[in-house]
């Protein structure tokens, strides 16, 4: 995920600051995706430096001083440049459980070991995020969707692959 597009758009409808903007990423984002406090103030600096957010102020409440930060106009650009563009198409030629079973085949150990544990791995994931999604909220069972059609795209491979094992292990040879 791109931390500083993330922080801009979380910052686009009000000023926060960073314990906030790392609250409300956690709550939406963070856990597929964890981001560190110390990788929140580092994007917050690189965007200040940058021109794309500005500080609005500074407070102490029971602790250390919290900046606040707003969007800038650059920011308000680089983020809507970054909405309209569509992300890249990640082919996987070379996932690490193909070369898995690849060196397994060509050393002569049992890949179909490697697909049964990567199967039983995935179907265990599906099931804890199917029990998530039960009584969710929209944007819950949105992203634990998109999770299960990934996870459901890589079952199909494991079982293609699995009934050309021989084949494979013949064309390897």
């Amino acid at each position: 995920m791109a931390l500083p597009q993330t922080l801009l758009g979380l910052l686009e409808p009000a000023p926060r600051h960073g314990y906030d903007l790392k609250r409300e990423y956690d709550a939406r984002f963070g856990e597929q995706r964890p981001v560190k406090s110390a990788q929140v103030y580092a994007t917050l600096g690189r965007l200040l430096r940058d021109g794309d957010i500005t500080v609005v102020g500074t407070e102490r409440v029971d602790g250390p001083d919290r900046t606040s930060y707003a969007l800038s106009a650059e920011g308000v650009t680089h983020l809507e440049r970054w909405l309209a563009e569509p992300e890249p198409s990640t082919a996987h030629l070379q996932s690490e459980v193909y070369v898995k079973v690849v060196l397994a085949l060509r050393s002569g150990r049992p890949a179909e070991q490697i697909l049964d544990a990567q199967r039983d791995a995935h179907l265990g994931v599906m099931r804890g995020l199917t029990a998530r999604k039960r009584g969710a909220d929209l944007p819950t069972t949105l992203a634990c969707d998109f999770t299960l059609f990934h996870l459901e795209a890589d079952l199909r491979w494991i079982e293609h692959t699995a009934a050309r094992l021989h084949r494979l292990a013949e064309e390897l040879s």
